[in-house]
């Protein structure tokens, strides 16, 4: 996998164009290979296989922005996706999970797996910022709703070999 930042999400270059970037989301690449496991009696990819790979990419990039504390505390609340190619075992998958918007204790992301053919799935996820025995949601502190609105592309994963 060439291990650099997609060229669309790579940040800006500060003081190129008309004055310093604004912060950018945090996103992150991961790659994949449909293993045996995600196929179906069909032979192509699960459609629970789009979840466990965005909530893959979701792991990397809490790892990459330091908030490994967040696990165990932000159920999902919401999940949808739209199916648009099948994927085959042993495809190569590239996923992209970005951060959309982040409420006062949510967080939305939006995901595309592409194939090699182009993109294979597209979608949305939310979860709420909620500790294991809360009986509801909590803000976000600060500190943390700075690195989920500002942090930019994180470095990309491969596991495709």
């Amino acid at each position: 996998m060439d291990r650099s930042v997609p060229q669309h999400a790579a940040p800006a270059e500060p003081g190129a164009g008309r004055g310093p970037a604004a912060p950018a989301p945090p996103s992150v690449v991961i790659e994949r290979r449909v293993e045996w496991s995600d196929t179906d009696a069909a032979g192509h990819y699960h459609f629970s296989s789009a979840l466990r790979w965005a909530e893959a990419a979701e792991a990397v990039l809490l790892r990459g922005l330091g908030l490994e504390e967040l696990f165990g505390s932000i159920p999902r609340v919401h999940f949808e996706a739209d199916y648009l190619a099948r994927l085959w075992f042993g495809d190569l998958v590239r996923i992209e999970l970005r951060v959309h918007k982040v409420g006062a204790a949510s967080l939305h992301y939006a995901f595309e797996v592409r194939g090699p053919n182009g993109p294979a799935a597209t979608g949305r996820m939310s979860v709420v910022h909620s500790a294991a025995t809360a009986t509801g949601s909590v803000p976000w502190p600060e500190e943390t709703r700075r690195k989920l609105t500002e942090s930019g592309p994180q470095r990309p994963e491969s596991y495709a070999g």
